[in-house]
């Protein structure tokens, strides 16, 4: 499964702040994860590891999730 890599950091959407610009950009490459794939295809990975990660990858993820959950529903406890 391919995915559209194709993403772009305008001047207009960081005022013109170069720095800002630079910091989006690889906070995007971060998000689809196109720096990780590039090392990942470096080597051959043997696809029971490669499963293995994933599914690690997937429960981290799924533990971070529910304590954002948690935390939300902490905090809308405190309001009331």
């Amino acid at each position: 499964m391919k995915k559209n890599s194709n993403f772009s950091v305008t001047s207009r959407e960081c005022r013109g702040n170069h720095e800002k610009m630079i910091r989006k950009f690889i906070k995007k490459t971060k998000k689809h994860r196109i720096i990780e794939q590039v090392k990942d295809r470096q080597r051959y990975k043997k696809p029971s590891v490669a499963k293995k990660e994933k599914h690690q990858r997937a429960e981290r993820q799924r533990t971070r999730d529910e304590q954002k959950r948690r935390r939300a529903k902490e905090r809308r406890n405190r309001r009331n």
